[in-house]
């Protein structure tokens, strides 16, 4: 099994704060990883300090057995939870400036038929929807053709129908080879496009492995029931539930 990416005890201490209190993971080539929690667990502070967006405390980040430096950075793809998209660009315009930025360029045609912004090449930035929005960031994670690519809180604020078509588009991306590291607090995204998770809490993680095998064995074949005579299977958020006290939704 080859390991695309692992975090070594990864620290990130604020005045006010231990916001990443010994993070490690590791996250091998093909999969798609999910690093999970509420707001405020830590997740967002973990990832941009593997980017190199945020410097850490201490603890190290290795890309293929390396120290990651520039060949991560050129063959890394990262949507930004808040990326700023110039409003007065369109489509086109943005997706081929942020394309140049690379040495490794992916082809224009390629990214824009799977990412679905036929339609959308001449609309300004600040006409698209939420939905559309989203493609938009997810195309330019993808210009530099990722062999590793971040996807930030990536639906939220998405109606139920165009989380779901951001779904397929995930599952597209591995689909085509890439290892992708998800961060999410939506349990039911977790559960659809996730191999592997880690969940967070006060900045450390309190659990990781295949969701299946956790919610096994946590709860082996126990059922939940519900008002009305409902009976369910647990699922992440029970989980989460169980181990911390308090629950992800938010």
């Amino acid at each position: 099994m080859t390991i695309a990416l692992e975090a070594r005890d990864l620290v990130k201490v604020y005045p006010d704060v231990r916001a990443v209190d010994g993070v490690s993971f590791s996250v091998p080539e093909g999969i798609c990883f999910g690093l999970l929690g509420p707001n405020g667990a830590g997740k967002t502070t973990t990832v941009e300090i593997i980017e190199g967006v945020t410097n850490a405390t201490s603890g190290e980040v290795y890309y293929y057995g390396e120290i990651a430096g520039h060949r991560f950075r050129q063959e890394a793809g990262i949507q930004f939870q808040n990326t700023a998209l110039q409003d007065y660009l369109t489509v086109r315009e943005t997706i081929s400036m942020f394309r140049s930025l690379y040495d490794r360029q992916a082809d224009i045609d390629d990214i824009i038929e799977q990412c679905s912004l036929g339609d959308l090449l001449d609309r300004d930035n600040r006409k698209l929807s939420g939905g559309q929005r989203q493609r938009l960031l997810l195309a330019v994670a993808l210009v530099n053709r990722p062999r590793l690519v971040f996807l930030d809180e990536p639906t939220t604020g998405l109606d139920p129908q165009a989380r779901r078509n951001f779904w397929d588009l995930v599952q597209s991306i591995r689909a085509d080879g890439a290892t992708i590291v998800l961060t999410t607090h939506y349990m039911d995204e977790a559960q659809v496009l996730c191999d592997e998770i880690a969940i967070m809490d006060e900045g450390k993680i309190i659990t990781q492995g295949a969701p299946e095998s956790l919610l096994h064995a946590r709860y082996g074949d126990q059922l939940i029931n519900l008002a009305h005579g409902e009976i369910r299977r647990p699922n992440l958020e029970d989980l989460f539930l169980d181990l911390t006290g308090h629950s992800l939704r938010v």
